[in-house]
């Protein structure tokens, strides 16, 4: 709308301009032609007197001696005749008659003049607001033979004409500014108007999410195109609740046979070498045997291991299906982590904190269990011909926040393992189920922390955990 009214008003004042142009030559044409046809009513009456000069082109010199003066006074504009071969006979300028051998008519005029079927020549040309025009006609005697030539000049200046069309451009103007303001000002509420009901329908489908109840969408008045996208997100919405629920209903299945798989992988490897030990026992059981009390001994032994393995991993897989519970108390970030070191007897792991004292809301088994399962990682992660291993634990403090740092000169991760890394079940080692990683990852999430990592193969890994201080 805005575009239109000013392109509307851009090609009106151009054909305004255009149109006062045009007016402004015809009107000095037409007021020219209306002069030229008096001065020749004129000259005329002028050679039906009787006077005591004969009507003849040697003298119309004479016969016009002063009338010449008089008529181009009275109609502003200036009047020179030639004879019939363009000589210059009289003009109503008083020194042409000094001037007379130096201003012939050109031959050119003359010859186009005689073959104009209405004997009638026009020459216009423009200089700056001002237009000259010069007319060539026949003077007539008063048996209507041509006895000479006439030329008549006139200048017509156009600045009032200038004028009144600078005027009227400004007041034009002046009313389309209004109406560009006011067609602003009603495109914008039309629009707002319009695009009120696409503002509420994009706002609630910018909040739409798969895993959260949706509301849909209800409009008091709007276009039927609006009714019917809002119809079709509606019905977007029910589609998408059934299709979550089915979503969340197959990945719970999903994760149950999966985690299920993995329970029954993880027990069956101690109830094998259970089995064996059983049956081995059973063959060689012999009551007279005078070290049976050692064998029994041996053989319970090796069922109590084989029963701890099976309770640390359902253990394991218990605490990763709950978060455990949090206890944040006030603590020394710098001495947890250093007593959370004194498990490994590594000499090449290095404690480095930044601070002497770095005081924190978390709590202490929690964090001790970051630092060791990250630490524990780092020392399965270096190589058996390692000539200078090396991990470091570094502790600083960052804003309001914790952060630990451990890296090492182990082995790295490879590309294809990266993107694993926090997932559940996943594991490079030969024993393990994969779950200390994801576990701490749970844990440092629920504080509203974070864990990255770094790592290039041959080189090391840099794990940074990131937990608030409150």
């Amino acid at each position: 709308m805005i575009l239109l009214v000013l392109l509307a008003s851009v090609l009106i004042v151009l054909v305004t301009i255009y149109q006062y142009d045009e007016q402004t030559k015809d009107y000095n044409i037409k007021r020219f032609g209306r002069k030229e046809s008096t001065i020749k009513q004129d000259i005329e009456i002028e050679l039906k007197r009787k006077t005591t000069y004969a009507v003849t082109t040697e003298n119309l010199s004479k016969i016009f001696q002063d009338r010449i003066y008089e008529m181009a006074a009275v109609h502003k504009l200036t009047i020179i005749m030639y004879d019939m071969n363009g000589t210059f006979l009289k003009s109503s300028k008083p020194y042409n008659f000094d001037m007379a051998k130096d201003l012939p008519l050109a031959k050119e005029i003359v010859r186009e003049l005689a073959n104009n079927s209405n004997h009638r020549i026009l020459k216009s040309k423009q200089e700056k607001d001002i237009t000259y025009q010069s007319s060539y006609t026949y003077i007539n005697d008063l048996r209507f033979k041509r006895i000479g030539i006439l030329e008549i000049q006139i200048a017509q200046n156009n600045e009032e004409q200038k004028k009144e069309l600078q005027e009227f451009i400004s007041r034009l103007s002046l009313v389309y500014i209004l109406m560009f303001i006011a067609a602003i000002v009603l495109a914008y509420f039309l629009s707002s108007y319009i695009t009120r009901s696409i503002q509420t329908i994009s706002e609630i489908i910018k909040e739409t999410r798969l895993n959260k109840r949706n509301e849909k969408i209800t409009l008091n008045a709007a276009s039927s195109e609006i009714n019917s996208l809002v119809e079709s997100y509606n019905n977007m919405i029910d589609q998408l609740e059934e299709s979550a629920v089915k979503l969340a209903q197959s990945e719970r299945e999903q994760a149950w046979r999966e985690m299920a798989k993995q329970v029954a992988h993880e027990i069956k490897n101690p109830l094998t070498p259970m089995r064996l030990s059983v049956q081995s026992f059973d063959r060689r059981f012999d009551p007279n045997d005078p070290n049976i009390k050692e064998k029994m001994s041996e053989y319970s032994q090796t069922l109590i291991q084989q029963i701890d393995v099976m309770s640390s991993i359902a253990s394991a897989f218990s605490d990763f299906a709950k978060m455990p519970t949090q206890r944040r108390e006030k603590l020394d970030v710098v001495d947890v982590v250093k007593h959370a070191l004194d498990i490994f007897t590594e000499d090449y792991i290095h404690y480095i904190p930044k601070e002497e004292s770095l005081f924190a809301n978390l709590d202490k088994t929690q964090l001790i269990r970051i630092v060791t399962n990250l630490v524990k990682n780092a020392t399965q992660a270096m190589k058996k011909d390692e000539e200078n291993p090396r991990i470091e634990v570094k502790v600083a403090s960052e804003g309001n926040n914790v952060k630990i740092i451990v890296s090492d000169n182990g082995k790295g991760i490879n590309d294809e393992n990266k993107k694993l890394i926090f997932e559940p079940k996943f594991t490079t080692k030969t024993s393990g189920m994969g779950l200390g990683l994801p576990m701490i990852k749970k844990i440092i999430e629920a504080y509203d922390g974070s864990i990255n990592f770094t790592s290039s193969e041959g080189i090391g890994t840099v794990f940074t955990v990131i937990l608030p201080k409150i």
